[in-house]
């Protein structure tokens, strides 16, 4: 056999044998992501936020349910949920099942654009021209997750504040409609923050920039977002090949500052499009983000602490 052909065979090998780990293996990885986000006053105790985001879910996707669900007992003081919660028209009640007794606990959600649209066949290389042209899928029933998820006492942020008290603390939260498909209208939550609060958390589900700006001027603490899956395929040791919106690739996951004092946290969120279920070096993950006092003035700021894997 000739060396051209014996490399060939070998880079269509390792091709299938990559494929094979991300479809089958990786994107069931549920992996919990802790960081260090230092946010709060300088006395404060810590303050611990379960961030849940792009379940994508489907009705047989029970490890997934199970998993998500098992997280009750890291016993968050709130729980952050960023949205594309459904993949199916049937997935409303398996989202609910996932988060079954985190229901119990104070939480807000904010939804993206697979709580609105079904999912549909894509051409994956179309990530890579920020200008292509969307499509909507079917309808969702995302008015049944709405209101199951108010009802449960978590506040609805499409758009909208909110005040919750929560770990003995004041939370005053702000959120926005998804900016993917521009809905967001930021006027209806913008102007000055409640000082006496013990934190301003806003939500929304794509990081776009011009919101994460939005945020950062009122001075909120921290934001929360998805959407960008982290890229879902990742290189190693050169990170996300597209992040699906304005924010730049070294952000497309993680804990960040942005424009001074505000912190970002963009989740890779849990699931995938059932049109490529494929994940590599971008395992799915929930993150649980611990709120530490910001560092004394003068003192040298850190980045959040990843300890990533944890499960």
């Amino acid at each position: 056999m000739r060396w051209g052909t014996r490399l060939s065979l070998g880079v269509v090998g390792a091709g299938a044998a990559t494929l094979l780990y991300a479809s089958t293996y990786e994107r069931l990885r549920w992996t919990l992501r802790r960081f260090d986000v230092p946010v709060l006053a300088q006395d404060a105790e810590p303050f611990r936020i379960l961030h849940v985001s792009d379940l994508h879910m489907l009705p047989g996707q029970h490890s997934k349910q199970e998993w998500v669900r098992s997280l009750d007992a890291l016993d968050p003081d709130f729980v952050a949920l960023t949205g594309d919660n459904l993949s199916s028209p049937d997935a409303v009640p398996a989202v609910l099942d996932a988060l079954g007794p985190l229901l119990g606990r104070p939480g807000a959600f904010v939804f993206g654009s697979n709580d609105y649209y079904g999912p549909i066949p894509k051409n994956p290389f179309k990530y890579f021209n920020k200008h292509h042209k969307r499509t909507h899928g079917p309808s969702l029933p995302w008015t049944d997750l709405r209101d199951a998820l108010a009802e449960a006492g978590w506040a609805d942020l499409t758009n909208a504040k909110a005040s919750v008290v929560a770990g003995g603390r004041t939370i005053e939260l702000g959120g926005v409609d998804d900016p993917h498909l521009k809905l967001d209208d930021y006027s209806a939550i913008a102007g000055p923050l409640d000082p006496t609060a013990d934190l301003h958390l806003g939500l929304v589900h794509a990081p776009e920039p011009r919101v994460l700006d939005q945020f950062a001027a009122d001075r909120y603490d921290l934001v929360l977002a998805g959407h960008t899956h982290g890229g879902q395929l990742r290189v190693p040791g050169y990170g996300a090949l597209v992040t699906n919106c304005g924010i730049e690739r070294d952000l497309a996951r993680g804990a960040h500052r942005w424009n001074g004092d505000t912190w970002i946290h963009v989740s890779a969120g849990m699931g995938t499009s059932p049109y490529a279920p494929i994940r590599f070096a971008c395992p799915p993950e929930v993150s649980l983000l611990t709120l530490v006092p910001r560092p004394e003035h003068g003192a040298r700021d850190t980045r959040a602490r990843d300890a990533a894997g944890v499960s």
